[in-house]
């Protein structure tokens, strides 16, 4: 047996979350795999706050699909992380194997492998943290967005909301890899500073200072925007909506804005969506996992060649986990906001 230090929801959420809504508890785990049992023991290394984790920190809703079910009070909350495996009773890995998948908040987690639940990590010639991010769930939620629904093509103009986030940032230097216009916005002049200057954007703008969106978009594509990476919702939706080009494309990701409300808000604007022909779709990470190992085909070299970078925002321990989560729903963080439960 071990101490296991765990993060566990105190009660179901509503409105803006509090770090006093997630306590810790000291629990124990037995260090051993039940004989015949295919269950995976791990030790987690690095845990992923991601904005979805506010949607299941509510109340059930029975309208709500099973992705969005919400977490149990007095039970550890859960998300994507990289572990080692500890002890195995399934076949296919082995004591110091690594992964990336979906575990509790906790020093230790005992996980049942499904098929995508879960993904051996093979490469490690990269930061092993990057598996939480670049090369996790966020990396393929950008990457599957952006080419299997966006389709993309050379010279057209891209639009990325919440562009400095897990996400934002890898898609729009896909964006410029495939010969697009890329603008993003963010919450901070800090974050507009490094979507001009290390990701490489055309063109940034700080939402927060802006009087009018429709205007701030109208000053950045001249000429309407092709394609729009959907990460916040509310009123940057509206703006954007007006902007777009005819048949253009919007690839619905995330709604950041709207997570913490209680009755979220409308859009007005969404007529033009018939008279421009635009697509606009909504899609899961998970429906294309089947995509991983050609993902990883893709983004490794552009990685080891410099030619693709990531900026993650750690925060050490997981006595520091609630608040990093908290944070992320403020904007506090700068690039891709993990947590550091061990470093081997």
């Amino acid at each position: 047996m071990a101490s296991n230090k765990q993060v566990i929801l105190r009660d179901y959420v509503a409105g803006f979350p509090k770090e006093s809504d997630l306590v810790f508890n000291d629990a124990t785990v037995d260090l051993s795999v039940p004989a015949g049992s295919n269950k995976v023991l791990v030790k987690n290394l690095f845990l992923s706050c991601d904005p979805y984790m506010r949607i299941r920190m509510g109340k059930p809703d029975p309208s709500a699909a099973a992705l969005a079910q919400p977490f149990k009070p007095g039970q550890p909350i859960y998300g994507y992380g990289v572990s080692k495996v500890i002890e195995s009773g399934h076949p296919d890995y082995t004591k110091g194997d690594l992964l990336w998948g979906i575990v509790g908040w906790e020093e230790y987690s005992v996980v049942t492998l499904t098929p995508y639940s879960h993904f051996k990590i093979l490469h490690t010639d990269v930061p092993l943290s990057y598996y939480t991010g670049l090369l996790g769930m966020a990396g393929m939620t950008a990457y599957s967005g952006f080419y299997e629904i966006c389709s993309p093509k050379k010279g057209e103009t891209v639009f990325v909301s919440a562009a400095s986030g897990a996400v934002g940032q890898l898609v729009g230097q896909l964006a410029k890899i495939m010969g697009c216009y890329v603008v993003g916005s963010a919450g901070s002049n800090e974050k507009v500073d490094l979507l001009k200057n290390k990701f490489g954007f055309d063109e940034a703008f700080n939402y927060k200072e802006e009087q009018d969106l429709n205007a701030a978009l109208k000053r950045c594509f001249p000429e309407g925007i092709d394609i729009y990476f959907e990460n916040v919702g509310g009123k940057m939706l509206d703006a954007v909506l007006l902007n777009m080009k005819l048949n253009g494309r919007i690839a619905v990701c995330g709604m950041i804005s709207q997570y913490n409300l209680e009755e979220q808000e409308g859009v007005r604007n969404l007529s033009t969506v018939i008279y421009k022909r635009v697509r606009l779709q909504g899609f899961v990470v998970s429906d294309y996992y089947d995509k991983y190992s050609k993902f990883l085909e893709f983004v490794l070299p552009y990685i080891r060649e410099g030619k693709i970078t990531y900026v993650e925002d750690v925060a050490e321990g997981l006595e520091n986990g609630p608040s990093a989560l908290i944070g992320l729903f403020h904007g506090k963080n700068v690039g891709k906001q993990l947590i550091v439960v061990a470093r081997e």
